[in-house]
């Protein structure tokens, strides 16, 4: 049977957008799966014990430098009152 005119065309262009469907629905899957995949690794690994060690040792190195600096000012040999002393007129 050959199919001739508008069915023809109808049925090609049916054909082509079943195939273009096809392959977007193919790189949907695999984009979504990526996603999931580096999320889930991504997530063990925020949570691991490496990441906790490495994150501190940032930490302390930063906040280990910022000490010897407050130190070296030193701390005032006498503060004054924590509130302040005046006396209240009298009516």
């Amino acid at each position: 049977m050959i199919v001739t005119g508008t069915k023809a065309l109808k049925n090609v262009s049916l054909i082509m957008f079943q195939k273009i469907a096809n392959v977007l629905s193919i790189l949907s899957f695999v984009l979504i799966s990526t996603t999931l995949g580096a999320s889930y690794f991504g997530y063990k690994y925020v949570t691991s014990e490496q990441f906790k060690s490495k994150l501190m040792k940032e930490v302390m190195g930063n906040v280990s430098g910022l000490l010897p600096n407050v130190l070296d000012q030193g701390l005032p040999k006498m503060t004054g009152p924590s509130l302040p002393t005046t006396k209240l007129p009298k009516f």
